[in-house]
Formats: structure tokens, sequence, C-alpha cells
């Protein structure tokens, strides 16, 4: 039986890829997508996601719904400093030629994450690779979804090394601290796939002349985004050869879990402060989390790039 999906992303570079990876993997059936704001902002998200959707041919009236959300931090009101250094001036490094055709479905995100967990109980598995938002939101106008949810897997937090955007900090959690730290607290199935194990990924530059070699429209889109987003890698870490499969490898755990080990913990978020964003694992204290220590990077590897294009 397929595993029914949401994808809540923030559709920046790695984003699209992880879009692709589960609209190309026959284990999932994609719900619907929502947005929300992060690497940019939510409409400029909500355009990316239909553009990739598209590309992958999956746009238009009667396919994969996209559900625009949150534009603003859950607590703060506040709208963060976008990633247009990592991921192009657009989101997508500067490959998008032409807007999307399609447009979002009318609604809020929260509101269909609820419905959908409502119409399906213990049959959604969300997959979050963005700020928490959405999912906070939903979490706080209806708390009945919380034992209805299948299961939550986070691309997000650094438990056990350093952040990326701070010292302490991951780009999704620091994002929206708030969100995280509601998320965590409610009890939810949840995995959270940090940068304990996504920093153990790669996809290679040398894959990038595969995709063109193809000649395949969605090669081309994906090749064209990844060459700007391997830029910054390169320009943080000279030799890298590559870049970060940080949202691909939350979906390739909903596809196979035995891709990580994970341990039990409780998972706090820091809120105020230098270290806000800070994600801390601790053995005592409920509810617990599944925290993804490990990752068998080449099997994983194999696995995205034979289903990716």
């Amino acid at each position: 039986m397929k595993r029914r999906v949401i994808l809540d992303v923030d559709t920046g570079v790695d984003d699209a890829l992880a879009l692709a990876y589960a609209v190309h993997s026959p284990e999932l059936e994609l719900l619907g997508v929502t947005t929300c704001f992060g690497n940019v902002t939510a409409e400029e998200a909500t355009r990316n996601t239909l553009a990739v959707l598209e590309s992958l041919g999956e746009g238009g009236s009667g396919r994969i719904p996209v559900v625009e959300g949150a534009k603003e931090t859950l607590r703060r009101g506040e709208k963060p400093k976008y990633s247009r250094h990592v991921h192009g001036e657009d989101g997508l490094g500067n490959a998008l030629k032409t807007p999307p055709q399609g447009s979002a479905q009318p609604g809020n995100a929260a509101d269909f994450i609820i419905a959908e967990v409502r119409r399906r109980p213990h049959e959604v598995t969300i997959i979050s690779v963005g700020p928490l938002t959405n999912l906070a939101q939903a979490i706080e106008r209806d708390p009945g979804i919380v034992p209805l949810v299948r299961e939550v897997i986070v691309m997000g937090g650094a438990v056990g090394v350093p952040g990326n955007v701070t010292p302490y900090g991951e780009a999704n959690i620091v994002a929206d601290p708030e969100a995280a730290a509601a998320v965590f607290a409610a009890g939810l199935p949840l995995t959270l796939v940090g940068l304990d194990v996504t920093l153990q990924t790669l996809l290679p530059r040398t894959q990038l002349d595969v995709w063109r070699a193809s000649g395949r429209r969605d090669a081309l889109f994906l090749a064209e985004m990844c060459e700007h987003y391997m830029g910054f890698y390169e320009s943080c870490y000279p030799g890298l050869g590559g870049c970060g499969l940080h949202d691909p490898l939350a979906v390739g755990v909903a596809v196979d879990p035995s891709l990580v080990k994970a341990e039990p913990m409780r998972v706090t978020v820091v809120t105020e402060g230098e270290e806000t964003g800070r994600t801390v694992g601790t053995a005592e204290g409920e509810p617990k989390i599944r925290v993804c220590t490990a990752v068998d990077a080449d099997r994983f590897l194999k696995h995205f790039l034979s289903r990716v294009v």
C-alpha cells in the first residue's frame, strides 16, 4: 500500500530535488504540496513548486494540488532573511525562465493539512522540509489531529553537530523556532532528519552532465538550478565538488526508513538569545521523537539518482 504524503516546502533548489524524488517514487501517493516562507517568500515558494511540478508533467488541473501557507513566523510576525545567496534570486538557482501556467488551490496550508488528516486518519505522513509554521498552525487550530497523523518527517535541526546559518542552528528551525518548539512538543510520531545526517550526503557535480546529456526537460531544469546551488557550496567548502541533499533525504526516509538509524530523544528548541534555533536532544523527558544519527549515504544516493529523473 502506498504511503499517503503531504510535502510541506519552501521551494528552493533542494526542495525541488525532493519534490522530483517524491513524484517519481511509486511507494508514495502525493496528496498535495503545501508551501511556506523560508528560502523565499511563500508566494515565490508556491510559484516555484508549480513550476517544478509542471516540469515533471504533474502540473495543471486535476494534478497534485498546491496550497499556499504561512507568510510569516508563528509568534513573532516576522519574515526572515531569505536565502537568495544560496538558492538564487528566484529560489531555483536563477533557472526559472517563464512563470508556471497553473495556480495554487484556494485555501490555506494549515487547513489543508487538517482536512487531509481528518479525512484519512492514521494514514497521512507529513514530510516537512521548510520552517514548521504550517504544521504548528494546523496543530493550534485543531489539536485533535495529533493522534491521527501516521508520521511526521522533518528536515531540520542539528542535534549533535553545529548549525548551518548560525553556530547553533539549522536554517529551517532558525526561521521559526517557536513553530519548531510547538511541533516537537506536540506528541506527534516524529522523525527528525537533521544536519547530523544530511551533511553526510552529497550530489556530485558530475551528475549534472549526466542529466544534461539526457536532454529531458525535467533533468535540464534540475541541472541548471543545481549549478548555482553547487557554486554556493563550493564557495563555502572549496573542493567539495557537489552539494548536500538535505530535503531529499527526508523523502528517502519516507520511502525506505532503513536508510537511517535513529535514537529516541526529547528535543527542545532555544527560542531566545544568541543560541536561538538550537535543537537540544536529551535522553530524559517526554515526548520523545526519533532523531536520525546515521545514514547509509551511498545507498541513499544510488536510490535518489534512480528516481529523481
